[in-house]
């Protein structure tokens, strides 16, 4: 089996990232490819499903709807989430049609929590580092974001949720997506000092830990961690951390060696990787009904992306 040819079968949110990353096709090819994401297929639709007020499912993180008996559960449909996915399918920033949403959310979405402007911030870590790498990648302002995180990474380096005092611990989750926005933010913009130095702090908080280890007893965290799954949303896993380490620190970390193992081991004899942990709750697509326990397009590509970076260090 092709497992390239195959990956390119799928949706141009696919197509333009397997020729970037697996094939080094030419840039002119790859960005006509990439085009097409805003006005075919998944991506497409869900533009189509924006408001005219800039939301998403009539919220900003969660809808509306899920106050009466789904409050408990997760929701992907509302506006913080599709514009995530709209990040991952790899939607041209500077195309008309997306521009023209981000506009609509700059101006007009606010947090429930806190009735700020989408930009400004919540007050979850977990929150607001997938809304600054949003900012970053979609060119907004989000400088406020970045000092926000900043100033709620904790003692160990990491970033939690479920604190609000700055005394306790980190968490995984939380962690992962205030890197992921750091780093974005420092790359599209540099960054300030002081968000530098925590984006390296929360990066050692992780490598430490060898991506999925208890710093005080070596045991794996939580067993879910070794799990891949897609789209990840707020959730940590191995494959998400090593993607990061991929990006931030091409020259590879050994910290990360066991974790990579443990990826490549999860290969089917077909040369794809499949979900293993579906994040289950309402969202717009269906990404062709992938599944939990089936092969998938999306974690195959971020799966060879990883073993591509760390076989050739």
């Amino acid at each position: 089996m092709d497992v390239t040819e195959y990956l390119k079968q799928g949706d141009p949110a696919i197509r333009w990232q397997v020729m970037q990353d697996l094939e080094a096709a030419p840039a002119a090819d790859v960005a006509a490819e990439r085009a097409r994401v805003a006005a075919e297929g998944w991506g497409a639709t869900l533009l189509g499903l924006q408001a005219d007020d800039g939301y998403w499912d009539g919220g900003a993180y969660r809808p509306p709807w899920t106050e009466s008996y789904a409050n408990f559960f997760d929701t992907w449909s509302a506006t913080h989430f599709s514009l995530q996915t709209l990040m991952d399918l790899g939607a041209d920033p500077a195309d008309p049609r997306v521009r023209e949403a981000l506009d609509r959310v700059e101006r007009n979405v606010r947090w429930d929590y806190n009735d700020e402007l989408y930009f400004q911030g919540e007050v979850e870590p977990c929150i607001n580092g997938v809304a600054l790498s949003i900012g970053a990648y979609f060119g907004r302002d989000a400088s406020r974001i970045c000092q926000t995180l900043v100033d709620t990474q904790l003692g160990d380096g990491g970033w939690n949720c479920w604190v609000d005092d700055g005394q306790g611990v980190g968490s995984f989750h939380s962690t992962i997506c205030a890197l992921e926005g750091l780093r974005d933010w420092e790359s599209a913009t540099g960054g300030t000092e002081s968000s530098r130095e925590a984006r390296r702090r929360g990066e050692e908080y992780l490598l430490d830990r060898r991506l999925m280890r208890r710093a005080t007893t070596g045991e794996i965290a939580d067993p879910r961690f070794t799990l891949l799954s897609f789209p990840t949303r707020w959730y940590y896993d191995i494959l998400r951390g090593a993607d990061y380490f991929r990006i931030a620190r091409p020259q590879r970390d050994e910290r990360c060696a066991e974790a990579v193992d443990l990826i490549r081991s999860k290969a089917l004899p077909m040369g794809m990787w499949k979900i293993e942990n579906e994040h289950q709750g309402a969202s717009h697509l269906a990404f062709e009904d992938e599944a939990e326990g089936f092969p998938s397009r999306w974690v195959t590509l971020r799966a060879l992306r990883v073993l591509r970076w760390w076989d050739a260090g």
